[in-house]
């Protein structure tokens, strides 16, 4: 079979996706999957997006990790097929849809675009770090010497000494002012750093609020891939209103036969 996919990124973190709406894609196929997401033998991406119908929202996204698994929410992934969908002439400039982890609304401003996120209530104290569920679970620890850590090393002994077969996300911060905050992480699913992760940051972003290091209601985040804010309310011990906004771009359109 031929098919004609679209390669997205946003700030590093890329994506294959494809228009589904037909259901011609194998989903069970999760070695196609991981075939299509690896970088030597592939296409080439931190995960696969599937863009289908769906009978009451704009449309559905159905997130694949690199490993071929379906994953939790991706947020930066969440802004790229919202690109895409506005590419493909779904949508204008506002959009509500439907992801693994439940309903999302966004909008797009040129390449620019802002990505509601789930409310969170709870946030877990580990030692030295914290943990939180922002559509994917995440460990938010502080390093010092970012530049340098080991984050594929550090990240992967975390993941599994820690979290187990089941696994979390592992970010590495280090703060740079009042409101910005460098950030790497290393991505389950991937098993190695990705140069961005949109519910990671988000985590970052609402697990510094917790601690206190952030006065406002946003922070400026620097992934190794480029910059990304995030906006947020707090109320009756709740983060609403959670924004994940940066850039999303397509990068190249072609075809792959299996």
């Amino acid at each position: 079979m031929t098919a004609t996919f679209f390669k997205y990124q946003g700030t590093g973190n890329d994506f294959v996706l494809f228009d589904n709406r037909t259901l011609f894609f194998p989903k069970e196929n999760h070695e196609l999957v991981a075939f299509l997401c690896n970088r030597r033998f592939g296409i080439g991406a931190d995960g696969l997006i599937l863009l289908e119908n769906d009978d009451s929202l704009d449309f559905r996204m159905v997130y694949y990790n690199a490993d071929g698994k379906e994953g939790s929410m991706c947020g930066n992934g969440g802004r790229c097929v919202v690109a895409f969908a506005q590419f493909l002439g779904i949508i204008d400039e506002k959009t509500e849809f439907i992801a693994v982890d439940g309903p999302h609304s966004a909008t797009v401003n040129g390449t620019t675009v802002s990505l509601k996120m789930q409310d969170v209530k709870e946030l877990k104290t580990k030692p030295n770090a914290l943990y939180l569920n922002t559509g994917s679970p995440h460990h938010v620890q502080f390093v010092t010497n970012l530049e340098k850590f080991n984050v594929a090393k550090e990240g992967s002994k975390i993941r599994y000494g820690i979290y187990g077969a089941t696994g979390s996300n592992i970010n590495f911060v280090e703060q740079e002012s009042k409101d910005t905050f460098k950030v790497r992480t290393y991505e389950r699913g991937v098993e190695d750093e990705t140069l961005s992760c949109g519910t990671g940051v988000t985590a970052v972003t609402l697990a510094m609020h917790h601690l206190g290091k952030i006065n406002g209601n946003y922070a400026n985040i620097k992934a190794m891939g480029g910059n990304l804010k995030v906006e947020f309310d707090y109320s009756d011990n709740t983060y609403n209103n959670v924004h994940l906004i940066g850039e999303a771009k397509q990068v190249f359109k072609g075809e792959i036969s299996w």
